[in-house]
């Protein structure tokens, strides 16, 4: 991940983990480092983990990686186009077009 984003290391969200309550308690590493980390939601398939309760008072939310995918076109169109175009080119198996 570091190699990709040279920002994808969050530190010091240790500190704000015994104040945080979820569904699963095992999950507080990922809500505390989107706090210190600045994020506006949390990208993931496990939404239950995260109610709005929970992470609306913070000012995030938890977004299903497909719904965070469909919102992209409408954010960047060129940049999407881009890489679609880019990912359509590296596939082979099969092979895909834009």
């Amino acid at each position: 991940m570091r190699e990709a984003f040279d920002d994808a290391l969050v530190t010091g969200w240790e500190e704000l983990e015994p104040g945080i309550r979820l569904p699963d308690q095992d999950d507080r590493h990922v809500l505390t480092a989107a706090i210190r980390g600045g994020a506006q939601g949390i990208i993931t398939a496990n939404t239950k983990d995260f109610p709005a309760a929970a992470l609306e008072p913070l000012g995030l939310e938890a977004v299903r990686p497909d719904d965070f995918l469909l919102d992209q076109p409408d954010l960047s169109p060129p940049t999407i186009l881009q890489i679609i175009r880019e990912q359509a080119a590296r596939t082979r198996r099969p092979p895909l077009t834009p």
